[in-house]
């Protein structure tokens, strides 16, 4: 069962990591990788759009996030260029037709230890920062921002580039 797995428990955060031989790099923070800032598409972008768009800038994947801030998901290039050639997507469809909508996040205070864990199981995470905003009438409430998309490659850079031993 998945609430016996450790990994599962640590990647949800019901558990704090138990490994007792961490790499050098286990606690360092999220935010240390420094990623690009994402490319973000609305639900309206339409799927060839969408595939120009990431053709054109050089993107994989990009969050799928709604106007007020709710990420719907993640849309990847070749899942998008898969649906439309398999018919199972127009161009002319909204990008949402072939959004991925089960994901991870991440948060820039978080570990790479807990990166480490979900991307064993997931191809990206998305990494968020929860910010604080206030309406016209002084109220507060928090927004989850989209501060990148973070692969096992993004990952492995990093370690390789700073590796201690």
């Amino acid at each position: 069962s998945k609430f016996v797995n450790d990994k599962w428990m640590i990647k949800h955060g019901f558990l704090n990591d138990v490994q007792e031989h961490k790499p050098w790099w286990w606690n360092i923070k999220v935010q240390k990788l420094n990623l690009s800032a994402p490319l973000i598409l609305l639900p309206e972008v339409s799927c060839q759009k969408a595939i120009e768009i990431l053709q054109e800038k050089g993107y994989d994947q990009a969050p799928v996030v709604a106007e007020s801030g709710l990420i719907l998901g993640v849309v990847t290039l070749s899942n998008t260029l898969s649906s439309v050639l398999a018919g199972n997507a127009e161009f002319s469809d909204p990008v949402t037709k072939v959004t991925y909508d089960q994901f991870s996040k991440i948060g820039l205070e978080d570990s790479l230890g807990k990166l480490s864990c979900i991307l064993e199981n997931d191809h990206f995470a998305i990494v968020v920062h929860q910010q604080m905003q206030f309406n016209g009438n002084g109220s507060s409430f928090m927004k989850q921002m989209v501060f990148g998309v973070v692969t096992a490659m993004d990952l492995l850079t990093f370690v390789s580039r700073n590796d201690k031993k």
